[in-house]
């Protein structure tokens, strides 16, 4: 003999069903929302931001070799999960790495990102048109690409608004030896038979040496029977400092800055 359910219990079951399956989903579904939003939490993060993020942030986030974090413009999501993940696990496909510390940690890191741009308006517009200009007038298309168009010996520069600072940008034009990276050294040497050679360093050791010469053409040297060989860390980059005046290089670094994937989200 079956026996029924009364109506009343049976929709009470029914309902304790429904909200245990709601609290399981809920409990498989990652956390959207910072829950480390405190003053405490946001002082603590600022301690984990500084002593590990402001190398190349900056020391308030203000950008440098890494994007500038206080604007609250971010390009690689914006949520508070984005940045958790983007914190935790780094951005593929650039210099940013992974932060091995507790979600909590994280999340504290994540509030104190969140704070810099808490208040801050739209600066002044800037002519990026005038910048474009610019770019092509001072011959910076003979060494960097753009979108595909350009020279191959400097940088690709297609996303540099994505992965550089405004403040990075604007120190590069003005003082380009105060980051330069390897692949960027110069290489000098004279041969056996007297013939000088230069170009930009791409790899060496004991024996051989491979450049780029500044015709754009791959070598590879034997060190041994060199008459002369350096090694120079610095670039061939001019500075624009005396080159431009201020509302000129603000343009430029505008130009510059606006350089993103199609879209600008990535």
């Amino acid at each position: 003999m079956v026996r029924q359910i009364p109506p009343l219990v049976f929709a009470a079951l029914a309902w304790a069903a429904l909200t245990l399956t709601a609290v399981a989903q809920a409990e498989e579904t990652p956390t959207t929302r910072n829950p480390r939003t405190s003053p405490a939490d946001v002082a603590a993060g600022a301690k984990t931001f500084r002593s590990h993020c402001a190398p190349c942030h900056g020391l308030n986030g203000e950008g440098g070799r890494g994007p500038n974090l206080a604007s609250g413009v971010f390009f690689h999501g914006s949520s508070d999960l984005d940045l958790l993940n983007n914190i935790s696990d780094g951005i593929p496909s650039t210099e940013m790495p992974g932060l091995f510390y507790s979600s909590d940690r994280v999340w504290q890191v994540v509030a104190f990102v969140r704070s810099l741009g808490a208040g801050k308006g739209a600066g002044p517009k800037v002519d990026v048109a005038s910048g474009a200009e610019l770019f092509k007038s001072k011959g910076c298309q003979q060494c960097h690409r753009v979108n595909g168009a350009g020279g191959r010996l400097g940088p690709d520069l297609s996303e540099i608004g994505r992965i550089r600072s405004v403040e990075h940008l604007r120190a590069a034009l003005v003082d380009p030896n105060a980051d330069v990276r390897q692949r960027y050294w110069v290489v000098s040497l004279k041969d056996a038979s007297g013939k000088s050679q230069e170009g930009f360093l791409m790899n060496e050791d004991s024996y051989t040496v491979q450049f780029i010469d500044l015709g754009e053409r791959l070598h590879s040297v034997s060190k041994s029977g060199l008459k002369d060989y350096k090694v120079e860390k610095t670039s061939k980059m001019p500075s624009f400092k005396e080159s431009l005046n201020t509302s000129e290089l603000d343009q430029l670094v505008a130009y510059l800055s606006s350089l993103r994937p199609k879209g600008g989200t990535q």
